[in-house]
């Protein structure tokens, strides 16, 4: 899995198609989806494009997406895997992530796709659906050639910990929110020494919640512009994002920053030519507030998985 991709949350629908395709000229081989971000059928569209192009073969790309918290009942994880892959129009996922430890009352896609978090009702409603049954239905993508490799996305150490007693295939992957804000040094070592990837989201902080109209986020001061990462900026030469993206990397967390510009495209992907100091990292991880932002919580629902 390369150390940097290209994320899809919050890529509009419009322009997808064309983001996907240019961030593949750019030299972009890692492609984060989900199901919830409701534009996968258009991240396919650009995959494709580049194929017959020749830019790329299928073989070259990495493409990831995820298990949203309405299909966890042990039945529904082959159908909507099935679907998503239709939707991209590919045979196969590289990695397909459990999106959340989160298991909701079944919506059907033909009542409405992406579910999101409530029912259609309009009831956040929980299923009886465990985090075994999920998983194991999960392994039976792997051993049909419905994906290469599995994994989870915002669980806590103890849920790891437990994941790995009864896992048959291990989760390849650990995707969380990591951020000089939220570093969770701890979850990162642990996850590691385990033998699995972490892949960090929302890597710029705030910044990708304000359009959210997230109080906290707000309330945060932004790290592009913090003083310690415009000083540390400065004496390598490189901008803000591209020392916070390497901050990630240099400690092997992957990263899937977005961009429509083609400058900061590049800018993002070359965050491997240069290191940073041990102080860099040091004085980078003080910044930590242990302030997340993509809690259910924050955004009204009634799910505490995080306290």
């Amino acid at each position: 899995m390369p150390l940097v991709g290209f994320g899809l949350w919050k890529v509009n629908n419009d322009t997808c198609a064309d983001q996907v395709y240019n961030a593949i000229k750019a030299g972009y081989r890692l492609f984060d989806g989900a199901c919830d971000y409701g534009n996968e059928v258009e991240s396919g569209q650009g995959v494709a494009r580049a194929i017959k192009d020749g830019l790329v073969k299928r073989s070259d790309l990495f493409l990831v997406s995820k298990l949203w918290n309405s299909f966890h009942d042990g039945p529904r994880v082959e159908p909507i895997c099935k679907k998503q892959l239709q939707d991209w129009g590919i045979d196969y996922f590289d990695l397909y992530i459990m999106h959340f430890p989160i298991a909701l009352k079944y919506v059907d896609p033909s009542v409405r796709y992406p579910p999101g978090f409530t029912d259609e009702n309009g009831n956040v409603t929980p299923s009886n659906a465990s985090i075994q049954e999920t998983w194991t239905a999960m392994e039976k993508l792997v051993e049909k050639g419905l994906c290469r490799s599995i994994g989870v996305s915002n669980f806590r150490g103890v849920l790891l910990m437990d994941l790995l007693r009864y896992a048959k295939i291990r989760p390849a992957t650990l995707q969380i929110e990591h951020h000089p804000y939220l570093v969770q040094e701890g979850l990162v070592k642990y996850a590691q020494g385990e033998g699995i990837a972490v892949t960090a989201y929302s890597s710029f902080g705030p910044q990708s919640f304000l359009e959210l109209d997230m109080q906290q986020a707000k309330d945060a001061p932004l790290l592009l512009e913090h003083p310690t990462i415009k000083k540390i900026a400065e004496a390598h030469g490189k901008t803000p994002a591209q020392v916070l993206l390497r901050w990630a990397t240099q400690r092997n967390v992957a990263v899937i920053p977005k961009s429509n510009n083609p400058d900061r495209l590049a800018q993002n992907l070359d965050v491997l030519g240069f290191d940073l100091k041990d102080e860099d990292i040091k004085e980078i991880h003080g910044i930590d507030k242990n302030l997340r932002f993509n809690d259910p919580l924050n955004y009204g629902v009634s799910l505490p998985i995080y306290v």
